[in-house]
């Protein structure tokens, strides 16, 4: 019985906010001088309104008022019992202001987004299987050593604006032997280093829809998060690859098919991640019906529709209460970096966790100091889908490859913290040169470019 119950994906975290106006009689017949007496009087009258009516919205010509936070928590834990899949949607909270009919739609949304996610998964694997032939001859003229792997990964995020996306594809490569071990946690960095691009294609949308002053002013953020992501991942990226062969030797038969044999299944529970046997028979139907690239192609879609219908029932959530309640927290920096990282990992969607931010920082309303440890919360955060990813695979180092660059990520992120100001000083200097002087943020965008083409062409 012991290997019955393997829990292997995370709780998501779906809170769903609904905002209702409500306003008090503005001809009350009692008045009040005291000011406590007055509030406990307007309490008191719109718990009445309430009651006797929950749904109207009631108007006055002076003064208006938001109801606490409506939401409803969901949790879906994806678990195998034997072979077999089961997902759990546990209601954890439910709070007055969702009927019952909205949370029963929300749970089947949610339900709906995770089984598509998991089944492009495997359909993504089973065709790479397939093409394992033909990738292999394209991967040995583009990726001939680690540092082209490095440099194909961190363009591939930016040509998808995922860096997820990225990472999928990348351990799916690795459980058909197509990259090697050290490949494999290359190209995880690369599409970390590559994946805050979003944040500046948010910028710019944001630029095309507010008419701000100037593009560069609209990114602010975006070459923010790039400086913070590089200050985290390039030291993560130099520890981590110098730590890379005790993980290879953790698969002691053969390093390079990793996963198979050795010290990494004992430290990773096997999670015959089998989803159900029904699944592969869908996936093998679909390769033999239309064709491995097809097919491969069509993972690569679901994937990206998946995460679209996360992010859309995301959209449900009122973003400006969100903001209301929880911006005046980034004043301390750890309770900053703790909210990045746990709402960055529970909604495993960084373009929403950062997105949701984007407005207040270009406007002046969230303070450089406040957002920094957010940011460096999300860049760990944003790894959890790819752990989720790689035990759905059933890739043992590969779990221990991206739970290296989680735990070495997390460590690392924690010196800035530490020493703050001085962190914060160095990040400034560097930001507002690129940023106020045009020419530095052309070079600078130039960079970004340049240097994953550059490693990608080296020999």
């Amino acid at each position: 019985m012991g290997r019955c119950w393997r829990l292997f994906v995370t709780a998501a975290v779906i809170v769903r906010c609904r905002e209702r106006s409500a306003t008090v009689d503005a001809d009350s017949p009692a008045k009040v001088e005291s000011t406590a007496a007055h509030d406990v009087s307007r309490r008191s009258e719109r718990a009445s309104n309430r009651t006797r009516n929950p749904d109207r919205q009631y108007k006055n010509r002076t003064s208006s008022y938001n109801s606490p936070l409506n939401s409803r928590v969901l949790v879906i834990l994806v678990c195998t019992i034997d072979n077999s899949l089961v997902v759990l949607a546990h209601p954890c909270v439910q709070v007055a202001g969702l009927s019952t009919q909205s949370s029963v739609s929300l749970s089947f949304q949610v339900l709906g987004t995770v089984v598509l996610f998991l089944f492009a998964i495997q359909l993504l694997g089973s065709a790479v299987e397939t093409l394992s032939p033909v990738l292999r001859q394209i991967l040995e003229q583009i990726i001939v050593g680690d540092r082209s792997a490095l440099g194909v990964s961190w363009i591939a995020s930016y040509v998808l604006a995922n860096g997820s996306i990225v990472a999928a594809l990348s351990l799916t490569l690795f459980r058909s032997h197509l990259v090697v071990p050290s490949q494999l946690f290359l190209m995880v960095v690369g599409s970390r280093l590559g994946g805050a691009a979003i944040v500046l294609f948010i910028g710019a949308f944001d630029y095309l829809n507010e008419e701000l002053e100037s593009v560069s002013e609209s990114v602010r953020l975006g070459v923010l998060t790039f400086l913070l992501t590089h200050s985290i991942y390039l030291p993560v990226l130099v520890v981590g690859y110098v730590l890379l062969p005790v993980v290879e030797s953790w698969n002691v038969s053969n390093p390079v098919i990793a996963g198979e044999t050795g010290i990494a299944d004992r430290l990773v529970p096997e999670t015959d991640v089998n989803i159900p046997d029904l699944i592969p028979v869908f996936t093998e139907g679909i390769i033999n019906a239309v064709g491995a690239v097809v097919a491969f192609l069509l993972a690569l879609g679901l994937i990206f529709l998946s995460m679209r219908l996360f992010d859309r029932i995301l959209d449900s959530v009122d973003k400006q209460r969100l903001r209301d309640r929880y911006v005046k927290r980034l004043n301390d920096k750890w309770t900053s970096f703790t909210i990045g990282l746990v709402f960055t990992g529970l909604t495993m969607s960084v373009a929403f966790s950062l997105g949701v931010v984007v407005p207040l920082y270009n406007r002046g309303h969230i303070k450089r100091r406040e957002i920094i440890p957010y940011i460096l919360g999300a860049n760990i955060g944003t790894l959890v889908d790819t752990l989720i990813i790689a035990v759905a695979l059933d890739v043992p180092v590969g779990v221990l490859t991206v739970a290296l660059l989680l735990g070495l990520g997390f460590l690392i992120s924690l010196l800035p913290l530490l020493f703050y100001n001085r962190y914060v000083s160095g990040i400034s200097v560097l930001y507002e040169q690129l940023v106020d002087n045009r020419g530095y943020f052309i070079g600078f965008l130039v960079s970004l470019l340049f240097v994953p083409l550059l490693l990608i062409g080296l020999r």
